[in-house]
């Protein structure tokens, strides 16, 4: 039952015929799960907290970074620094003392998804890698969770409602994942700031259709926009005649081709900051691309991945080189280019990339 003070809060809901007070006590009633409080995490959960869904669980193992200010409405510049969750705990429940908020400060796992999971009526995932999109998929189809899939690249967004009713999910729309350096996040590849409040939003408004009961909810269908166009199309998800069977959560990294890079291959942010202090004599790569590497770069010699080949001959082969990127995925293909191709043994990944050094100073 509703408060005389929640009926006053949500009057603007109550006014809609199509909803009114008994799907607002179905909001009430909802215990949802948001896997990441990013771009994508920072519209649903202020607007699933506003509309006054009454558990909120919120995963993120993440610190508020400078960089995520430019799309992360959840955060201001004196949220730098701190633990994702418990800002946004703090901002929701200031937002809507009358929401229960539940903050898990780390990274979803195939250890801990199920145990997480289990607690909750409808997962929304909001996380930037495909990794724990399938590990989120995987985990619904084992408890029978109806998960909302968003997922935004530069310009283009998309949404979907997969496991509802026997539905399909996510598997049916991509039964495979693409080769790592195929699938950047948005630290390597961009985002415009607006996208994941529009498509965020999206995600948001289809939980509460699917928690009111109301409307056609994206069941079985891919809501696909591009921001640059102001297009969008609406595409039918086919159920795939051979599915791939879950009987178990596996090791992601390993499934999306992630391999984690041997540690005598890679040089932290620490170490690195050492080397530069003490003027150590090593070859220090960037192979980002010209325009990232305006923005801000370690001083480090321009080799973008995209034509590395054309400087092979500046690369040292007698002494140390550290390879860096804006996160490290782009590094560590560089180096197993190198190797792979050119018989480099003297390479070291700078873990974490630009993002991780910045982070630490």
């Amino acid at each position: 039952m509703l408060t005389t003070d929640e009926l006053g809060r949500y009057n603007r809901h109550l006014l809609i015929p199509e909803f009114g007070l008994a799907g607002q006590e179905r909001l009430k009633a909802a215990r949802v799960l948001v896997i990441g409080c990013g771009g994508l995490g920072s519209p649903i959960l202020l607007y699933l907290a506003a509309a006054g869904v009454g558990t909120l669980g919120i995963i993120d193992g993440d610190r508020v970074d400078e960089s995520n200010l430019q799309r992360q409405i959840l955060y201001g510049t004196e949220s730098i620094g701190k633990a994702k969750v418990e800002e946004t705990a703090k901002r929701l429940q200031s937002l809507n003392p009358f929401c229960t908020i539940e903050p898990y400060f780390e990274q979803l796992t195939s250890k801990n998804a199920l145990g997480i999971l289990e607690k909750y009526d409808l997962i929304i995932d909001g996380s930037d890698n495909f990794p724990t999109r399938y590990l989120v998929n995987d985990a619904c189809l084992l408890l029978n969770k109806p998960l909302i899939y968003g997922a935004i690249y530069r310009f283009e967004g998309q949404v979907a409602i997969f496991n509802y009713q026997n539905s399909p999910n996510y598997r049916d729309l991509f039964p495979t994942p693409p080769p790592p350096e195929l699938a950047p996040n948005c630290a390597e590849a961009g985002v415009l700031g607006v996208l994941p409040g529009i498509i965020g939003s999206l995600q948001a408004n289809e939980a509460i259709k699917l928690l009111a009961g109301i409307g056609e909810p994206l069941v079985g269908k891919l809501f696909v926009m591009d921001a640059l166009t102001l297009t969008t199309r609406i595409i039918k998800i086919p159920r795939l005649p051979a599915r791939f069977i879950i009987d178990k959560l596996i090791d992601y990294d390993e499934f999306c081709g992630i391999k984690t890079p041997d540690w005598e291959m890679e040089v932290t942010p620490e170490q690195l900051a050492e080397m530069l202090k003490n003027n150590l004599d090593f070859q220090l790569i960037d192979v980002r691309e010209a325009n990232e590497y305006a923005v801000d770069n370690l001083g480090g010699e321009l080799m973008p991945l995209s034509v590395l080949t054309d400087f092979t001959g500046q690369i040292s082969r007698e002494k140390m080189v550290v390879i860096h990127c804006q996160s490290g995925m782009r590094s560590q293909k560089a180096i197993q280019q190198l190797r792979e191709q050119q018989g480099f043994m003297n390479l070291k990944n700078l873990k974490g990339g630009l993002a991780a050094f910045r982070k630490m100073h």
